[in-house]
């Protein structure tokens, strides 16, 4: 019940997040549409909100809490500062270095991050600008991901789960209010990137500073301790980061192909609505909780929290993966079709949505084990898996982007990387007796399928009458949207209710307090 309240708290504002992203995306798409200049635009958000995405949802938590929270349990909260100053020094000059040697670096850089860029001289320099512009977000994002982990090793998941709001509602302002479009816009978003970077770095500083948690710029130094981050934390990066470095590998390939960029962000966005609220949110309270329980020799525990969350986020993914493969148009369209944004893209990134809602359980699957192994310590392992994964994906997407998929393969490709990925840590899980299915799971997970079957056959009907839905609300997708939808988490509820899948005294005792 404790995981699944705090998992609550964090899913709550990380819900919150990107609720406020997916009108950010609608403005986008309404602002810019899916072009030359939203490729462009796209590549310099990516390359650094690549590294917010590795850091800040998981990967840097996954070395820095075990060993930050063994300092507090272990030495007390003196020694558990001392740690985080030199952490965060080494951290800021590691990082402000690799910030200003990319920048200079940028434009040679740009071959690897957007190659379809190389042939216009005016949009690859200004793929490069803005990507300069963009960097210093990195900076802000390694910073603001170790301020996260100290918060939550407190047991502190509001404050950090709440960050990344900010810079969804800079930008929401910036479209609103600028009145500017087309490069103008998109050079007006890069610099608001940056600036929202700053701005979450100061919410955190100033949530640990609340906490009690002083901290201050040192003469970095590498001592054992520090050296015990980096061993575990380059590593935990790439494994944890396996989802982010797979797309970012796709999508210097879609800059090949004119506007296709832009449809896989678009349907990017979609599945990363549930892995954020979902996946994301349970990784992050399963790793402190697992290693408590694995810190006092509780392996049975740590099996039945794996297997709880194992059971709350397939609960919650398998409904939402659904809905995007029965009804990606009608979600496409109601969210972006307006302004520049034409019915042909929503057809291409509709398709896009169905390659990727196959892969959405296996994403989440990859946040909620990882853990298994952080809370051990064991970083290779998942950095292993990830490395085929990675390979996997690209030897797989070359091949079908060059064939006749184009790029809807590359959106296949990153579902079965994703796959490979989650299958590995599952079997390596087992093995270590981490990962055993009990009674509960067991009879549990096929009366949850059979609860999406249920709601995805209400979808698919559902589909048929949507002009006539939108026709009868006001003629706004949007709200036909939220009502099929609604109607469809209705019967998927009903349906858990009455096969067991799901109980409302469970529900009811997570709410309650400790």
């Amino acid at each position: 019940m404790r995981l699944l309240r705090s998992s609550a708290i964090v899913g709550l504002f990380t819900s919150a997040s990107r609720v406020l992203g997916l009108v950010r995306e609608m403005l986008l798409a309404a602002a810019l549409g899916a072009g030359a200049t939203t490729d462009v635009f796209l590549t310099a958000f990516q390359f650094p909100n690549l590294f917010r995405r590795i850091f800040a949802e998981g990967a840097f938590n996954s070395a820095f809490v075990p060993l930050y929270a063994g300092k507090l349990e272990g030495d007390g909260p003196s020694e558990a500062q001392i740690f985080a100053r030199q952490v965060l020094s080494l951290l800021f000059t590691c990082m402000l270095i690799f910030v200003i040697l990319a920048q200079i670096a940028m434009p040679w850089l740009m071959y690897l991050l957007g190659p379809g860029f190389v042939e216009d001289p005016q949009t690859f320099e200004l793929a490069v600008l803005l990507t300069q512009i963009t960097m210093p977000y990195l900076l802000m994002m390694s910073l603001s991901a170790m301020l996260s982990g100290i918060l939550n090793s407190h047991g502190k998941f509001a404050a950090a789960a709440a960050a990344p709001v900010l810079l969804n509602l800079t930008l929401i302002g910036i479209m609103l209010f600028s009145g500017a479009g087309g490069e103008e816009m998109a050079l007006y978003l890069s610099v608001g990137i940056t600036v929202s970077g700053v701005m979450q770095t100061a919410w955190l500083w100033f949530s640990a500073r609340q906490l009690g948690v002083r901290l201050g710029l040192r003469l970095p130094k590498l001592t054992p301790d520090t050296r015990r981050l980096i061993v575990l934390g380059v590593p935990g990066a790439v494994a944890a980061g396996v989802t982010q470095i797979n797309i970012l590998v796709t999508s210097s390939i879609a800059t090949l192909e004119e506007g296709a960029r832009s449809w896989l962000y678009y349907a990017d966005r979609l599945y990363q609505f549930p892995l954020g609220v979902v996946g994301i949110a349970m990784g992050v309270v399963l790793l402190p909780t697992l290693s408590g329980r694995l810190r006092s020799g509780d392996v049975t525990g740590a099996a039945n929290v794996m297997n709880r969350g194992l059971e709350v986020s397939m609960a919650l993914t398998l409904p939402a993966a659904a809905a995007l493969a029965v009804i990606p148009h009608f979600i496409v369209t109601a969210l972006y079709q307006n302004g520049a944004f034409t019915a042909d893209a929503a057809e291409k990134v509709s398709m896009a949505v169905i390659a990727f809602a196959a892969g959405l359980p296996a994403f989440v699957l990859i946040k909620v084990l990882s853990p298994g192994f952080f809370a051990r310590q064991d970083t290779m392992t998942p950095m292993r898996y990830a490395a085929i994964s990675v390979a996997v994906n690209l030897v797989l997407g070359l091949a079908l982007f060059f064939g006749p998929l184009n790029f809807l393969g590359l959106a296949i490709a990153t579902t079965v990387a994703g796959w490979v990925n989650a299958i590995l840590l599952a079997i390596t899980l087992h093995k270590r007796g981490l990962l055993q299915p009990d009674a509960r799971l067991l009879s549990r997970f096929p009366r949850i399928v059979g609860a999406v079957l249920l709601m995805s056959a209400f979808l698919a009907v559902a589909a048929r009458y949507t002009d006539w839905l939108t026709a009868h609300t006001f003629g706004l997708p949007l709200i036909a949207l939220v009502l099929v939808c609604g109607a469809g988490a209705a019967v998927f509820g009903i349906a858990a209710m009455l096969t067991g899948a799901l109980r409302i005294s469970e529900l009811r005792d997570a709410l309650k307090r400790p």
